[in-house]
């Protein structure tokens, strides 16, 4: 082989692995999904998101059928806003209830939604009006401590 077959072949193999890395990047920052496909608008009002982020999945049963679109503040009812943008091929009922959940243990945050039984659909500019908050591990731990030492902070008399 020649030498500018030889450095044919590196530039391709270099090109080749700049490519897995940019598919990587992409994949791990939920970049990789771009969808054309028509959506919807919901809005959720929470008193605490946690972690969750603009982009992470919104899914139901298990199934990936949108995205967090914006998430914002309302500052007279110090709320968090989360604006849904769900795949219009994917119809909810009215009563649908939403909650922010974690992959795992210390995974990445993600919305719930159950749908419920209402007849009427919920449509576009809507808002979920049955919704449940983070659970945050921190608040977790500090309410056992706190029980743990009400426990402990009693009579030591025997009595």
């Amino acid at each position: 082989m020649t030498r500018s077959t030889i450095d044919l072949w590196v530039g391709v193999f270099v090109a080749i692995g700049l490519g897995a890395l940019l598919f990587l990047a992409l994949k791990v920052g939920n970049l990789a999904s771009f969808s054309t496909a028509e959506t919807y608008r919901l809005e959720a009002r929470f008193s605490n998101i946690g972690g969750l982020k603009v982009r992470a999945p919104v899914k139901s049963a298990g199934v990936v059928v949108g995205r967090v679109a914006e998430i914002g503040f309302d500052s007279e009812a110090y709320e968090a806003i989360a604006v849904l943008s769900l795949d219009a091929r994917f119809k909810f009922p009215r009563d649908t209830s939403a909650k922010i959940l974690t992959s795992g243990l210390l995974g990445e945050q993600y919305i719930g939604m159950e749908a419920g039984a209402d007849t009427r659909m919920l449509e576009d500019g809507g808002r979920l009006r049955l919704t449940q908050s983070a659970v945050v591990l921190e608040n977790l731990i500090s309410q056992f401590l706190f029980n743990k030492a009400a426990e402990g902070g009693g009579d030591k008399s025997g009595k």
